[in-house]
């Protein structure tokens, strides 16, 4: 069940600052908070991991934001909100040119893209990678990103409209997985080699292909879980594909400390405001309208960012 209700907020923790929401950010992690893939604490809970408005209130030991401070966030599940308590320690401030919606759009997003390509595997100019679902909201920051560096993107949708839409964020190659055999075509278009690195937020339906599209000694980033968790495997298939790599990634682990979030919101924040990286809302929903929002992102009918707003 996934419905609206009025609750009462209380006043700010000695830690915390009260946003007041002017654009909620949508990500897939949310529907695994709702379908219970990641269990959340208690039930009824509020969904939501990204926001971006105004600071209303703050607590007496609050030293990072003041009241009237425009900020973003991503924290536990809580955003889909009017308005909210945080962690002051996870507030970022918006510079001048980015709005609330944009940061909304792009926070989670833009900071995953930052660390899984200079952090995770810090990608170099020239190289060729491969990334899942290119076409939604990680997939064209990173797209946009990627192309900026100086890398060569081969990316997978399942629609020509999806694919020109890649094309155009800076993907220079896209195969469509619906009829089309990605690790043949991988290898095709990289003359045998495979690519050092996949991008993998799909799971247990691009897993074995994603082994199968690296060069020896690759990595398999998987970031999430859109066809549900892989199953398990056999470590040993690592050694007989090439000496693979495969590390599953969370953002929290890579902003886990205050001079790490602002060096991840940092970099994107600047992305942005040079122009090397466009964000693209695909779709806004009324806050109320939330299951319809969650239906069309499962149903992979969207793309680019989807918000929510109050």
């Amino acid at each position: 069940m996934l419905r609206v209700e009025d609750v009462e907020l209380p006043e700010p923790g000695p830690r915390e600052a009260r946003v007041r929401h002017r654009a909620i950010g949508v990500n897939f992690i949310d529907t695994y908070h709702r379908s219970g893939l990641y269990p959340l604490p208690s039930m009824p809970h509020g969904l939501g991991t990204e926001g971006a408005g105004v600071v209303e209130a703050v607590g007496g030991e609050v030293s990072e934001v003041v009241v009237g401070d425009r900020v973003a966030y991503v924290a536990g599940p809580g955003s889909y909100a009017e308005a909210r308590n945080v962690d002051a320690g996870r507030l970022v401030k918006l510079p001048e040119g980015i709005s609330e919606e944009v940061a909304a759009a792009s926070l989670l997003k833009g900071m995953t893209v930052e660390y899984l390509i200079h952090r995770t595997f810090a990608v170099k100019p020239g190289m060729t990678v491969l990334w899942h679902a290119i076409a939604g909201g990680v997939g064209l920051l990173a797209a946009q990103w990627l192309h900026h560096l100086g890398v060569r993107v081969i990316g997978t949708t399942s629609s020509a409209e999806k694919a020109a839409l890649a094309r155009d964020n800076g993907c220079a190659e896209v195969i469509d997985y619906t009829h089309e055999d990605v690790a043949a075509r991988v290898r095709a278009l990289t003359e045998g080699e495979g690519v050092p690195v996949v991008y993998d937020s799909v799971g247990r339906s691009t897993f074995d292909a994603s082994l199968d599209c690296l060069s020896r000694r690759g990595m398999l980033v998987g970031f999430g879980n859109a066809s549900g968790a892989p199953g398990p495997f056999d470590p040993m298939t690592l050694a007989r594909k090439g000496s693979l790599y495969y590390t599953r990634a969370s953002l929290f682990d890579y902003v886990a400390t205050r001079e790490e979030l602002e060096l991840s919101a940092g970099r994107l924040f600047d992305v942005v405001a040079r122009g090397a990286v466009k964000v693209h809302v695909g779709q806004r929903f009324a806050l109320a309208d939330a299951r319809a929002c969650h239906e069309a992102l499962e149903s992979r009918t969207t793309t680019g960012s989807t918000l929510l707003i109050p």
